[in-house]
């Protein structure tokens, strides 16, 4: 039996917020072997005319996703960027200082768990926590119980 893909997307609207909701599926399976700094077409997983940029991910142990690491998970000897937080550049005030810190590879797997994305092209329809297709079966259901209780 196949294991069942979930990943949680996060996307950044143009006006500064953020949406997240769970991507399963097909959906999932379209998202699978994708890149950092991959274009991506909102029309494979419920937002139809929208464009998305992937910038980032972690994976199922938290390990942030680093543009440039081709292997699953890899240990890194790094100054600054992805993985090394504010704190730890500001605390000390050696120049030149590296950490030894674990990283996720830039292509989306099935050790992902969440993919952030930001919109590059805007759809005609507003960017809802919920794709196009859920938010329809949910308005359905809605009106059935509605006519149930007349």
């Amino acid at each position: 039996m196949a294991k069942e893909l979930d990943y949680k997307l996060v996307i950044g609207n143009k006006d500064g917020k953020t949406e997240q909701f769970d991507c399963k599926d097909e959906a999932a399976e379209f998202l699978m072997r994708k890149h950092i700094g991959d274009n991506i077409s909102g029309d494979n997983f419920g937002y139809p005319g929208y464009e998305f940029l992937v910038t980032g991910g972690s994976d199922k142990a938290g390990f942030p996703m680093r543009k440039g690491i081709q292997q699953d998970r890899k240990r890194i000897l790094a100054q600054k960027g992805v993985g090394i937080s504010g704190k730890t550049r500001t605390k000390s005030k050696q120049k030149g200082l590296y950490r030894r810190k674990t990283v996720s590879g830039e292509r989306i797997t099935t050790n992902t768990r969440q993919i952030n994305l930001k919109v590059i092209k805007q759809g005609p329809n507003p960017l809802t926590g919920k794709p196009a297709e859920e938010a329809k079966v949910e308005e359905k259901a809605e009106e059935k119980k509605e006519e149930k209780a007349e």
